[in-house]
């Protein structure tokens, strides 16, 4: 005997709608399904990670992800916001898969925690984000949809600086606040390093024309605030206002 099959009425709000077929979006549809599924799994069959989704609706009702469905139910789907200020209580961590190298150093600049190698494969990057409770970073929905992860972030724009607004804007990170950078390469956090410390390293015209540097106790790598440096402030806090403007503050 197959499995008892129902009517339900599903609506995707929002972005969310983004992922559905062309003649689903924007409305209320009516879909079937068979009376043992959860709704995480309708809801990812349709093509929706379970991680995009912010508040569930049951009849009106919050509901979570392993509810069971009756005939007649009335599922509505909403994103997960963009939060306003204040920033979040417990500052997130982030694992961000082999195609985001570029987002995770922007990252890593602004001095937020973000594993990323470019060796890993989907079973590496699960591993590490459910383990160390990570947020993953990622264009693949279909890695969003592993069932042991409970955070991820959907990234719609292949251009990094987008992907950094996009990450900055739904999390309510504090881009140019200045707090301590981690290093590019290898995430650690830099420490001051006395000018004296570090002058044997240095070339002649960056030991005349600068007085700070910072080091990395894991790569041993030496940093200063040169061109470089300005270069990425500039763009980073030229997407912190863009943040900033969109969100009306």
């Amino acid at each position: 005997m197959g499995a008892i099959r129902i009517a339900i009425e599903l609506r995707f709000y929002a972005e969310l709608a983004d992922f559905l077929p062309g003649a689903l979006r924007g409305r209320s549809f009516e879909h079937a399904v068979a009376t043992h599924e959860t709704v995480k799994h309708i809801i990812e069959a349709l093509g929706v990670p379970h991680t995009e989704v912010g508040l569930l609706l049951i009849n009106g009702e919050s509901a979570s992800m392993d509810r069971r469905l009756e005939a007649n139910d009335r599922v509505a789907v909403f994103p997960a916001l963009r939060r306003l200020a204040p920033p979040c209580a417990v500052e997130p961590r982030f694992a961000a898969d082999s195609h985001l190298g570029r987002l995770a150093r922007y990252l890593r600049f602004c001095g937020f925690d973000t594993l990323w190698d470019n060796a890993w494969d989907d079973a590496d990057l699960v591993a590490i984000a459910t383990g160390e409770a990570r947020v993953v970073l990622t264009r693949d929905r279909a890695l969003l949809m592993h069932r042991t992860l409970s955070q991820g972030c959907y990234l719609r724009d292949t251009a990094p600086l987008a992907q950094l607004a996009d990450v900055g804007a739904r999390y309510a990170l504090a881009l140019g606040s200045g707090k301590p950078a981690r290093c590019l390469e290898c995430n650690e956090r830099l420490d001051r390093a006395p000018k004296q410390d570090v002058a044997g390293r240095l070339l002649p015209g960056t030991l005349a024309g600068f007085d700070e540097f910072w080091h990395c106790g894991r790569c041993d790598g030496v940093f200063w605030r040169g061109s470089h440096w300005r270069r990425m402030r500039e763009v980073v806090d030229g997407v912190a206002r863009a943040i900033a403007n969109g969100l009306g503050q």
